[in-house]
């Protein structure tokens, strides 16, 4: 399906694949107005969310990779930087790996390298948090506008055992493009991707950024921008 896509500046693509609940508008916002003075900011509303209407997340992060796929087809960019955090980052990853060729550079945030032994607990605390928003009707009214009707489907998704692709995350060693891994050092699950991907691959780059965990992009942007930035610049050299 073809994604709704916002679009500023000129210059190489550079997308934005949000997080889960949000949109191309509502996220990366900082990033947004930094890059798009240098690049051409690509911003699409992944499935599910915002004006991208689909109910369907039987194959999320696979379906969502065909459809940005699909949209870069449309808009005519036969290749990008693409960079996302969270959900984002896993239909990032996921599209690197089924089209590597339309992928310049990849940055990643807010991802798991490894399943962690409380999983369950992990989700479960997560889905509490998630489902505590349908229980505010003014919440409920805000997403029913930004979305649509349906978007709940993606919060019962994410409870199910196996809805975390980990058999994607834990495996980064056949990446080809130079890949940035950003993450806050208030998230421990996360930042153990720090020490693992590089083992396995030398076009993998870190950075631990303070002050921040698993939103590091919105948490520290400034930080976050000028180590995008530099990742750009040197990959791009």
């Amino acid at each position: 399906m073809l994604l709704h896509t916002d679009i500023f500046g000129e210059g190489e693509s550079i997308i934005f694949l949000h997080t889960g609940l949000q949109t191309g508008m509502t996220d990366f916002e900082e990033q947004r107005e930094y890059f798009k003075a240098t690049h051409r900011v690509i911003l699409p509303d992944l499935r599910g969310h915002g004006k991208s209407k689909s109910n369907d997340v039987s194959n999320y992060y696979l379906d969502s990779a065909s459809d940005l796929s699909e949209t870069l087809n449309y808009l005519g960019v036969p290749s990008a930087h693409i960079v996302g955090c969270s959900l984002g980052a896993l239909v990032g990853l996921i599209f690197a790996k089924k089209f590597p060729d339309r992928v310049k550079t990849l940055t990643l945030s807010g991802i798991l390298p490894e399943k962690p032994s409380n999983w369950s607990e992990i989700q479960r605390i997560e889905f509490e948090r998630y489902t505590s928003l349908l229980e505010n009707k003014e919440i409920e009214s805000y997403f029913n506008q930004v979305h649509g009707e349906g978007w709940q489907e993606l919060i019962y998704m994410a409870r199910k055992e196996d809805s975390y692709p980990f058999e994607e995350t834990v495996n980064l060693a056949d990446l080809k493009m130079p890949v940035l891994f950003v993450v806050g050092e208030g998230n421990i699950n996360e930042t153990k991707g720090a020490i693992i991907y590089p083992q396995t691959n030398k076009l993998i780059h870190v950075s631990i950024i303070p002050f921040a965990a698993h939103l590091v992009h919105s948490e520290q942007p400034q930080i976050y921008n000028l180590i995008l930035k530099d990742f750009l610049s040197r990959t791009s050299s």
